[in-house]
């Protein structure tokens, strides 16, 4: 009797050359577009300190934006969000999204209010 509650994927991995190809093009597309953002930030973190007339307001809000934008395509890549239908990603995305704005806001205002 063949069980039917143990599923071997790993003998049924049947795929071209072509498919590997286009698999590992899109990792390596993921990594340089993290890789990109994460660089961008370091090097707004390490010049923005000797901008004279740049508010570190600007900068703060800079590099919050740059982290959502990048968890955000974390999620949607390695979790395979962006391949759902549109309700399910705004019914997954949309809480967090209201969530995150939510503890940034209260971080931002409580950090003021003790200084």
């Amino acid at each position: 009797m063949e069980r039917d509650d143990v599923i071997e994927y790993s003998l049924n991995a049947q795929h071209s050359e072509e498919e590997g190809k286009k698999l590992r093009k899109k990792i390596w597309q993921v990594a340089g577009i993290l890789t990109l953002l994460t660089t961008v930030e370091v090097l707004l973190g390490v010049i923005a300190s000797g901008w004279v007339g740049v508010k570190w307001e600007v900068v703060k809000y800079s590099f919050i934006v740059m982290t959502a934008i990048k968890a955000g395509y974390i999620v949607f890549s390695f979790m395979h969000l962006g391949d759902e239908r549109k309700f399910f990603k705004y019914t997954i995305i949309i809480p967090y999204i209201a969530f995150i704005c939510y503890l940034i806001l209260i971080c931002l205002f409580e950090g003021n209010a003790l200084s």
